[in-house]
């Protein structure tokens, strides 16, 4: 379970990193406005577009991979024992 839980970590301290960076960058217009959470500029580029959607990916990615290693598998590894535990008997 210890294994779970450290994949589930980098994942979520890695991806969290990236989102941040990015959020930084493309959603803080000011230093007294809202930072991180105001809302999308329009992209001047291909690649303000690409980083756009990578900053959405890592978000999702984050919040997804750490529920899948902290509460998918285990609960998928838990039901699996007491279904081969219920059929032994």
């Amino acid at each position: 379970m210890a294994d779970e839980f450290a994949k589930g970590f980098g994942i979520l301290v890695t991806a969290g990193l990236g989102w941040l960076t990015l959020a930084g960058w493309y959603n803080t217009p000011g230093f007294e406005d809202t930072q991180l959470i105001a809302p999308d500029p329009a992209a001047a580029n291909f690649y303000d577009t690409v980083a756009i959607l990578l900053k959405d990916g890592l978000f999702w990615f984050a919040i997804l991979g750490a529920l899948t290693f902290w509460i998918v598998i285990p609960a998928i590894r838990q039901a699996r024992e007491a279904y081969e535990g219920r059929a032994e008997n």
